[in-house]
């Protein structure tokens, strides 16, 4: 009975000390100043991107985004067919129930 106490002090106190870990990582990273001036720039592509989407070539606005769109509306496609087809089976299926002989 003895050992199965200092066992559990033993991982008690195991845990304890890990959860101090924890709060004096946590207390260092809170304390740290936030440095501004290292912060990426980036390039403002608004412009670019109305240009693209204003553009009139003939070509829907939501496919002009490239490869991507077209992928993204082929594959959205195909979902949308392929599930409409399966739940008219389905819907088939139970109508006509299978005959018990």
């Amino acid at each position: 009975m003895a050992e199965v106490k200092c066992c559990f002090l033993r991982r008690f106190c195991s845990v304890l000390h890990h959860t101090t870990d924890i709060e004096h990582a946590l207390r260092q990273i809170a304390q740290r100043t936030i440095n501004t001036a290292s912060r990426r720039q980036f390039e403002n592509k608004v412009p670019e991107k109305q240009k693209l989407f204003q553009e009139d070539n003939g070509i829907p606005v939501h496919l002009k985004g490239g490869v991507a769109d077209a992928l993204l509306y082929r594959a959205t496609m195909i979902l949308t067919v392929g599930g409409t087809a399966y739940a008219i089976y389905q819907l088939a299926m139970a109508s006509f129930p299978k005959k018990q002989d």
